[in-house]
């Protein structure tokens, strides 16, 4: 057994630890890593690889080659906006932050279609342990990009293109899955992206991560739009306009304090989304065949509908797809706004009937 002056010894190091660890702003904490830095993270995605898949469709509809540039340059630059992100939300002090640019380069192309789940977990290492450097040395200029360069080049040349492999592994497993399994995975997965997408948790970084496309693309995208369209009808009568613009143009997680305390007020959303997913897949076969980043935005500024529309595009470019159908511009419509609304509101009415919540539950501070 340990003497008492060993176990003092052992406490006093712990404690010094944890009081560097403090110092250095260096907090271990699954909030931090998957709520706040994942969230960062699409943005920083949303910032690089969604405008310019924006700029791009411009390009393509006008047939003007500046729209198409522009969206090169901001996808190129998506693996350093993704890690700048992640850092940005660790509060990594700017020689650290800056030196995620050439991390995130390196772990978004070694880590190939998996590249944004490669970023996510490199990019939080060499933060941390740049962050546990930085200020220590008075040639701080030289040493805290060389430590956090070194340690997040490194592992991204290690373990990046075996991230990639795996998020792709899983990626293809889903949208095969959807393929085969139609009923079953549209339900799966609408309604497992759209509660992703509520919760703080980023659904656009998770189907960005593990190429969430085609058949399961299109039910992740009718998951999104019916958490929120239908919170922004289901809550409506209190929360006006401003509501339907903040939820269905913004976020459906304006709603989490409010299902904290109510949790039933989720129900007509999630079984909304458990009708329109199989819908999608099985009658309109709606696919997401544009940036998977989009297929986990939902309505948010019309991103999920226009990724669909660029993946038209580039289904017409490569042969795959003779032309756009009227089936598609209105299963698009119908899985987008129509289905969310109708389908929410019913749910929702059924709810107020048999008095399981009431309006005032769903009433936001706006």
């Amino acid at each position: 057994m340990d003497t008492l002056n060993e176990q003092t010894e052992k406490i006093s190091f712990k404690s010094k630890i944890k009081k560097y660890l403090d110092k250095k702003n260096v907090h271990f904490s699954l909030k931090i890593y998957f709520i706040d830095a994942m969230g960062k993270m699409a943005l920083g995605l949303f910032a690089s690889l969604l405008i310019g898949t924006i700029f791009d469709t411009i390009g393509d509809l006008t047939s003007l080659d500046f729209f198409v540039k522009l969206g090169s340059y901001a996808q190129t630059a998506s693996g350093a906006a993704m890690a700048v992100a992640i850092g940005y939300a660790l509060k990594c002090p700017p020689l650290v932050l800056f030196s995620l640019v050439a991390i995130g380069i390196a772990s978004n192309n070694l880590g190939g279609a998996g590249g944004p789940l490669a970023v996510f977990f490199i990019a939080i290492v060499a933060a941390e342990g740049g962050k546990l450097i930085s200020g220590t040395t008075k040639i701080d200029i030289l040493v805290t990009p060389l430590i956090t360069i070194l340690i997040g080049c490194s592992l991204a040349m290690g373990i990046a293109p075996w991230i990639g492999k795996g998020a792709n592994l899983i990626g293809n497993a889903i949208n095969q899955a959807t393929t085969l399994q139609p009923l079953l995975m549209g339900i799966l997965v609408s309604v497992l992206v759209g509660v992703v997408l509520t919760l703080p948790i980023s659904s656009a970084a998770l189907c960005a991560s593990f190429g969430i496309m085609g058949l399961a693309g299109g039910a992740a995208l009718a998951g999104c739009c019916c958490q929120m369209v239908g919170f922004a009808v289901q809550s409506f009568r209190k929360n006006k306009w401003s509501g339907i613009v903040a939820q269905g143009l913004g976020t459906s997680m304006l709603q989490v304090p409010n299902i904290i305390k109510k949790p039933i007020i989720w129900l007509p959303t999630i079984l909304a989304s458990a009708i329109s997913g199989p819908i999608a897949t099985c009658l309109f076969k709606l696919e997401m065949n544009g940036p998977a980043i989009s297929a986990g935005m939902g309505t948010c500024g019309l991103v999920g509908p226009i990724g669909v529309i660029q993946g038209w595009f580039n289904d017409l470019d490569a042969g795959i797809k003779a032309n756009i159908t009227v089936l598609d511009i209105s299963g698009l419509i119908l899985i987008s706004l129509v289905l969310p609304i109708i389908l929410t509101l019913i749910f929702h009415f059924i709810c107020l009937k048999l008095k399981l919540y009431t309006d005032d539950d769903l009433k936001l501070d706006l």
